[in-house]
Order: C-alpha cells, then structure tokens, then sequence
C-alpha cells in the first residue's frame, strides 16, 4: 500500500549511531535561557512591586478623598452652627444664605464640585472657576434627591453614565425653613483614578526600559562567565584520539575556574590512560609477536613425515603457547587491579601466612630457604593476592640467582606498617634499572637470561597499591637484591613507603649470615 515502510524479514532495527544527537528541536543556548530568566525574574519583580504600590496608593486616594469630604463636612458644621450672615451678623437663620456663603468661602479642589439643592430643585451652583459641574450629570442628582430625607449626612460612591463620584450628602433644616435643603459635595473619582493610572503606565515604561537594561547587561555578563565554558567546549572539540595536549587556560579562583582545573585534571587522566594503553597495545603486540614468530617459523620448517621433527616442533609450539598464556593471565590481572574488587580483605595472621608462603616457594628452584623472621600480629587483607605477590618476587630471586644459593623470606611490623620482604643472593640490579623493572614489560640489562612476561613486578606494584602499600628495592650488582613489600596495618591510613625502585630502604637483618637462619631445603627435584 503507498505510505506504508516494511521492513524486510529478518532485518535488524535500524538504531542512531552511538554518540550522535537525536534530531528534535534545538534547545535554546544557556545564555540565551539564563538572560530570559533573568529578563522574567524582573519583570516578575517590577510586576509585583508595581501591583503592590498601585494597589497601595489607590486605596490611600480613596482614603484622601473620603478625608477631603469629611473635613468639608464638618466646615460646613462649623459654619452653620457658628458662623454669621454677612450681610445681617446675625447667626445663619435660613438654608439659601448658609449654602450661598459656604460656596462663596468654599475652594474646591481638582475634580471637586458642589451643589445645592432645595426642596429637590438644583438652587444652588458653584463658581464658574469650579471645573467639575455636579449639575450636568441628572443621575447624580437623582442620587442626592434619593436621599434628601435622610436626616443624616450620606457618604457614598455613584457611578452614572459619564463617571464615578465619590460623594456626600448634608441635609439642612432650619426651623422657619418650609423646605428641606441639603448639600452635595462630589470628587470626579474616575478623574483621580486616570491620574494614578496614568502614573503607572509611566511606571510600566520604565519597568520596560529597565527590563531592556537588564537583558542587555545579563547578555554581555552571562557571555563573560560562559566565555570559559565556550572555551572548554571548544577544547573538548579539539581533542581527539591521537592529541591530548589542549588544556583549558585557568584564570581566577571562582567555580568556573576549578571547573577548568577539574576538566583539565581529566584530560591529564585521559592522555595518561591513552598512552598507557598505546603503550600497553605496543607491548603486547611485541611480546605476541615473538611467540606467534617461532611458532610458525617452526611449523614452516618441519617436516611432517620426520616423527621426531614433529615431536620436537609441537613442544616448541606448546613452550610459546604457555608463554602466551602466561602474558594473557597477566594482562588480565592487570586490568583486574583498577577494580573495586580486586582484593577482599579479612584478618590474617601474617606469622602463619610467611611460614605459608615460605613452604610454597621451596617448590620454584634448587635453593637454600630461609626464614628470616615473622611478624606474629593479625592484618586485614587479602591473603590470596598478597601471596601471589610474594611468591612472584620470589620467583624473580629464584630467576636471577644461581642453584644452592640462600633466598630469605620475612615479615616484621614496624611504625604502622607492615613489611614482607625477598632477600637473595643473585646478580644483582644496576640502579639505572631499578626504576625500569617495575614497569609493565620492563626488564632490566640482565633480563636476556631470565624467562617471564615482564610483568611480574608490575603486577606485585598493582597488589601493593591496591592494599595502599608500596614495593621497593635495595640492591647492586654482584651483592643480591632485597624487595620489600610495604602495607599499612591499618587499612584506612595514606599510601605508606616510598615509590617502587626507591633504593635507600634497608632490609631488615641485612648482612646476616646465611647460616645463623631457620633454612628449609629445597624439595628434591625442585625445578
């Protein structure tokens, strides 16, 4: 059918390639975000300030504006009750000259009116000068004849076709008075209001321009603090497998800068990692190499119908072949000992554990065995791995020493750590080589007679570290070697010792005589 996709039996779903972006919508720049946060923020501050004063002030106008009317009220009180005709000096005896003399002395404010009225006919208007005619607009008089008969003054809001007032209304009554009479005194409440309104559109206009400086200030200070993330981006964007060599430049001590220092610290691992691995790939290539080379140049070579050429070829090819395994099982504890569990400790009696490992080496060569001391106290560690590592530098005594020849084993607790160690009488280590054996492949200038992978030693580092530990060598050539291997005993202390091939470390007992020691001889026929 049209617009229908298939997919053909069989086939895999199609996936994005690892590491590329969904497509969607962009997502704004976090400049951009953070200066319209910043441009909203305000404008919810101006907002709610502005909503606040508004409502603030309107209600301290109504507030002035019933006060206006009631001092109004209570002048025109005043005046009845004590002030005097003008043109008689009598006291106020009739409503007309009362309200006639009020209006003449009365000074209406802005968007203030007055007005009389008598026996609910308009009898009395202000001034000319007054702006705001309360005899123009009938609803309001209406209003007030409504209540000309309630003996009371009346305060109230009325709202007509032209306007809303804010008005007040004061009966008079005098004795000899056939009609009753009454005041009205009014503000244009609507007036007032477009004032205060008109005020906050300015206030509006203001807030808009404040918001515009804002926006542009927050744009050019959130470019400055995003001008090292930039940067880092674009470092990020430069480094690619074969150069590791950008850093992000560093400058001040706020958090972008220990953002910076941090990035940077990672890359320091990274091209660490890299060229540990480059240098780990090329290794083992070598080291592969040379086996992988002897096997087929002797498969080439023989001759399938000679027994004894065949014999001797296929003991050729397994010897390589456990070489090759041999690398492959150390290679892989390698990259076991960067894992948290690598080692699993428990209390171990590190006495027992020596004597142990000391029985166990017997079995690597035709050598004299000796105790050269225990340590009778109980560490936390990983007594599988710390006898891999034991037997391993023993091993390496074994290699580099000649048959009948004394190899010492030894533990010994002293300021908050715990030391094992090998002492040998072989060839000896020059100290160029002293740092280079502890390197993964490294062999020194004598290893030409030695078998191995070159990564016993490094693997004896890995245990050590991973206990928090250190391995180190005290040796010279033609005098032996003595490795220690250092371990704290209390597994939550700093890394303990010097780095590996420190030689000023002294063994303990060094220089005893061979013969003073508890010696256990090798098994016979011991390879």
């Amino acid at each position: 059918m049209r617009g229908m996709t298939t997919t053909e039996p069989g086939a895999a779903p199609r996936t994005r390639p690892p590491g590329r972006r969904p497509r969607g919508r962009r997502a704004l720049p976090v400049r951009t975000r953070v200066v319209i946060l910043f441009v909203l923020l305000t404008a919810l501050a101006l907002l709610l300030s502005g909503a606040t004063a508004y409502l603030l002030q309107r209600g301290a106008m109504d507030h002035q504006l019933d006060d206006s009317l009631t001092r109004s009220v209570q002048e025109f009180r005043i005046l009845a009750q004590e002030g005097v005709d003008p043109e008689t000096g009598e006291p106020f005896s009739a409503a007309d000259q009362l309200v006639y003399t009020a209006m003449q002395r009365t000074l209406p404010a802005e968007h203030e009116g007055m007005l009389g009225l008598r026996d609910g006919r308009i009898s009395w208007t202000a001034s000319d000068a007054v702006e705001l005619r309360l005899e123009d607009d009938a609803r309001l008089v209406d209003w007030a004849r409504a209540h000309s008969g309630a003996g009371s003054v009346r305060l109230g809001t009325v709202t007509t076709d032209r306007t809303t007032y804010r008005a007040v209304v004061v009966p008079i009554r005098f004795d000899n008075d056939t009609a009753p009479s009454m005041m009205l005194l009014a503000f244009d409440h609507s007036a007032e209001l477009a004032e205060l309104n008109a005020s906050f559109v300015s206030y509006a206009g203001v807030g808009l321009v404040v918001m515009g400086v804002v926006g542009l200030a927050g744009w050019g200070l959130v470019g400055r603090l995003l001008d090292p993330l930039r940067t880092l981006q674009s470092t990020a964007a430069e480094i690619s497998g074969t150069d590791l060599n950008g850093r992000v430049p560093v400058s001040g001590q706020d958090d972008v800068a220990e953002l910076a220092t941090t990035f940077n610290e990672m890359l320091d691992r990274l091209q660490e990692a890299f060229s540990s691995q480059r240098r780990l790939l090329d290794d083992v290539g070598h080291e592969l190499r040379t086996p992988i080379t002897i096997i087929q140049g002797h498969l080439e070579l023989q001759d399938p119908h000679d027994p004894q050429d065949v014999r001797e070829v296929r003991e050729v090819a397994l010897d390589e072949l456990d070489r090759m395994r041999l690398l492959v099982d150390d290679l892989v504890t390698l990259a076991r000992s960067g894992r948290p569990d690598f080692i699993t400790r428990r209390p171990v009696d590190v006495g027992a554990l020596t004597r142990d490992v000391l029985a166990k080496a017997t079995s690597l060569g035709d050598r004299h065995w000796a105790l050269d001391g225990a340590a009778e106290v109980t560490v936390s560690l990983d007594e599988r791995r710390i006898t891999q590592a034991w037997l391993q530098l023993a091993s390496n005594a074994v290699r580099y020493s000649a048959e009948g020849t004394t190899v010492w084993l030894g533990s010994q607790r002293l300021d908050g750590v715990l030391r094992l160690w090998v002492r040998d009488q072989g060839i000896g280590i020059r100290p160029e080589d002293r740092e280079v054996i502890f390197e993964r492949f490294g062999r020194g200038s004598n290893s030409t007679r030695a078998e191995g992978s070159g990564l016993g030693l490094n693997i004896v580092t890995a245990i050590a570290a991973a206990h928090g530990g250190t391995v180190d060598v005290r040796s010279a050539p033609g005098a032996g070697s003595t490795f220690h291997l250092d371990l704290p005993l209390d597994p939550g202390r700093e890394p303990c010792g010097a780095p590996p091939g420190d030689a000023t470390a002294v063994p303990p007992r060094d220089g005893a005589d061979p013969q003073d020691e508890t010696t256990t001889p090798a098994k016979d026929g011991a390879a």
